[in-house]
């Protein structure tokens, strides 16, 4: 069955309005994404903490996380980095640890490209990443922190 024009604006509408904020987040934030099904809108900075160190396994519905990040050196990495307080090789020891030790079942996916993030995404409805504000893309959710998004005064994510 397809959308008469009046189902079509609203659709047109609704994803306007979901993408205004980003329209002002600046060159270099990052948003926190998740799968476009997931039906959290906010998180804590301390709930991010948890759920990018492995800690916290599931979103708040019951589904498992799937962590997804970018390679060493690129600004969503430098930002995990920073919100983990970790090094880049603290982080990839802990990683070794966390699976070693049984308490995750491997590390987190670390993906290439934003092509392939947006990939990742269409395959694992638990997706959680963080991504250049400017690089969200159709299926991904940009997820407030702590009531916030990329480019609101008092984004904590800089």
């Amino acid at each position: 069955m397809g959308l008469n024009s009046t189902s079509w604006l609203l659709v047109l509408g609704m994803s306007i309005l979901s993408l205004t904020p980003l329209a002002t987040a600046q060159e270099n934030d990052v948003a926190v994404v998740a799968s476009s099904t997931n039906s959290t809108n906010n998180l804590s900075v301390g709930d991010l903490r948890k759920m990018f160190s492995g800690t916290k396994h599931s979103w708040p519905e019951g589904q498992p996380i799937k962590l997804i990040t970018r390679g060493p050196g690129c600004a969503e990495r430098l930002l995990l980095l920073k919100l983990l307080d970790m090094s880049e090789d603290e982080y990839k020891r802990y990683w070794t640890a966390q699976v070693f030790r049984g308490e995750a079942d491997s590390p987190p996916l670390v993906v290439p490209s934003v092509g392939m993030q947006k990939e990742a995404f269409m395959t694992f409805p638990g997706a959680l990443s963080l991504v250049s504000a400017k690089d969200v893309k159709p299926g991904m959710k940009v997820i407030r922190v702590d009531g916030r998004l990329p480019g609101e005064a008092g984004y904590p994510l800089h």
